[in-house]
């Protein structure tokens, strides 16, 4: 059996896989969805504004240090390789990063509340790298703003309400053109919206992970499940990117 027949099958199944991900991503929100998402926006609005604002600034404070920080950009691009190649080093990426999740999750989880609120920079950190790692395995060249808000967009689609998955895919399955739109800056992002849907999606675990005692399990569990998620979505965004530009996406 040649490479070029094993290459070829691969791909074939890479865009079966593909289009299974896509569908679901298209799904109208069920109706435990939207009665959830009304749940929250209900907590939400009884929350004080001045705590939605410090918590949004926070939250963009941290994700812009991360994308701008050169620090997540020491890997570069693999610009040569088939499909599997790519993905084969993208899988590599996310085993190491779910297990440092883990364990990251499972040391904040012990300590209680304080340590507790350590995580969430510590976690989105490593969530970021993790994905800026999968981006070069696809042989993207990171150092590029645009990039980095593909990146970003592939964060927002798995940390969201499936409304927001639904908008969202629509930007990732056309970002050739909508790229082209896009400021120079991250001033104009949603922040508001982007930290109440990641907080929200993530609000039960890591409440969870606060108790006393089974906090350290909690974390070490969710952390690794939620960095696992952001990785299979990430690499069908990616996969998506590849079959596009090479005309192979059916």
């Amino acid at each position: 059996m040649n490479k070029e027949y094993i290459d070829q099958q691969y791909e074939s199944l890479a865009r079966k896989e593909l289009k299974i991900w896509l569908d679901k991503q298209h799904q109208s929100p069920s109706i435990i969805s939207r009665i959830t998402s009304g749940t929250q926006r209900s907590i939400n609005n009884i929350i004080p504004d001045k705590i939605h604002q410090a918590v949004t600034f926070a939250i963009e404070k941290m994700v812009k240090g991360v994308l701008i920080g050169n620090k997540f950009i020491s890997t570069k691009p693999y610009l040569y390789g088939q499909l599997r190649h790519r993905e084969l080093k993208a899988r590599k990426s996310i085993k190491a990063y779910t297990r440092t999740a883990s364990v990251e999750g499972a040391v904040t989880g012990a300590g209680g509340i304080l340590m507790g609120f350590a995580d969430l920079p510590a976690f989105l950190a490593i969530k970021m790298k993790m994905l800026f790692q999968i981006a070069a395995a696809f042989g993207h060249e990171t150092k590029e703003f645009k990039e980095r808000l593909f990146i970003l967009y592939v964060f927002k689609l798995t940390f969201s309400t499936q409304k927001t998955r639904n908008e969202t895919i629509y930007i990732i399955e056309n970002w050739d053109t909508y790229s082209q739109t896009l400021p120079d800056n991250l001033d104009d992002f949603d922040w508001r919206q982007f930290q109440l849907e990641y907080r929200d999606f993530m609000d039960l675990a890591k409440l969870a992970q606060m108790i006393p005692i089974i906090g350290a399990g909690i974390g070490a569990v969710a952390n690794y499940k939620l960095s696992l998620l952001l990785g299979k979505n990430a690499i069908q965004a990616y996969r998506l990117r590849h079959l596009q530009k090479n005309k192979e996406l059916t």
